[in-house]
C-alpha cells in the first residue's frame, strides 16, 4: 500500500527538490560593473588632468535681483509660519484652559482676548491717526519751506536788479576815453579845495587858499 503524499515520507521526499529551488536565491548576486565608472582611487583622465574647473559666471544685476527675490521670499515664509505657529499654539492654549478650568475660565478668556482686540484695533487707529497728521505737518513744513525759498530768491533777483539799476546810473559818470577831454576841462573849471579843518560838530572852521 502506497503512503500519502502528505505523510513522513512524502515530506522527506520533497525537501531535497524545495532545497534545489531555494538554492539559487542563497547565492551572492553577481556585481555587474558599470559602463564608464571608475573606483576612487583611479587617477584622472589625461585628457582632465590639467583642467581646473571653474563656476559658471554670474552677473551681479542678475545676482542682486536674485538675492533680493530670495530675501522676501524668505521674510513672507517666515512670516507666514510665524502666524500659523502662533494659531496653533493659540489653538492648544484654548485647549488646555478649556481641559484644566472648564467652560467658566473659557469664556473668560476669550472675553478678555476680545477686549485685548478691540484695545488693539483703538491704538492702531490712534496711531495712524497720529501718522496721518505728522504726514501732513511734514507737507505742511516742506510747502511753507518752498515759498520761504521762493520768497528769498524773489527778493535776492529783486536786490541784484537794483544793483545792476545803480550800476548803470553810476555808469553815466564814468570817465571813458571819449568824455575824458571833457571831464578834465570840467575839473579845470570848478577846482576843489580838501585842504581845510573842521572841528567836533564837522563845521569849517579853517581853509586854505588855492595856489
Amino acid at each position: 500500500m502506497a503512503a500519502p503524499a502528505g505523510g513522513r515520507f512524502g515530506s522527506g521526499l520533497m525537501l531535497p527538490a524545495l532545497r534545489r529551488c531555494w538554492a539559487p536565491l542563497r547565492r551572492p548576486p553577481l556585481l555587474v560593473p558599470a559602463r564608464g565608472r571608475k573606483s576612487r582611487f583611479d587617477p584622472p583622465a589625461k585628457s582632465k588632468a590639467g583642467r581646473v574647473k571653474l563656476p559658471p559666471p554670474v552677473e551681479p544685476a542678475e545676482l542682486l535681483v536674485v538675492a533680493e527675490r530670495y530675501r522676501l521670499y524668505r521674510l513672507v515664509l517666515h512670516a507666514l509660519r510665524t502666524e500659523f505657529k502662533e494659531e496653533v499654539m493659540q489653538k492648544s492654549r484654548e485647549a488646555r484652559l478649556a481641559k484644566e478650568y472648564g467652560k467658566e475660565a473659557m469664556e473668560e478668556h476669550q472675553a478678555l482676548m476680545a477686549w485685548n482686540d478691540a484695545e488693539n484695533a483703538r491704538l492702531r487707529k490712534k496711531r495712524e491717526e497720529r501718522l496721518r497728521r505728522e504726514e501732513e505737518e511734514l507737507q505742511d513744513r516742506k510747502l511753507q519751506g518752498a515759498l520761504n525759498h521762493a520768497r528769498l530768491m524773489e527778493e535776492f533777483l529783486k536786490q541784484k536788479e537794483q544793483e545792476v539799476l545803480q550800476l548803470q546810473e553810476e555808469a553815466r559818470n564814468f570817465i571813458t576815453p571819449e568824455n575824458l577831454d571833457e571831464r578834465i576841462q570840467e575839473c579845470l573849471d570848478n577846482p576843489r579845495n580838501y585842504n581845510f579843518a573842521i572841528d567836533k560838530e564837522g563845521r569849517v572852521v579853517k581853509r586854505s587858499v588855492l595856489s
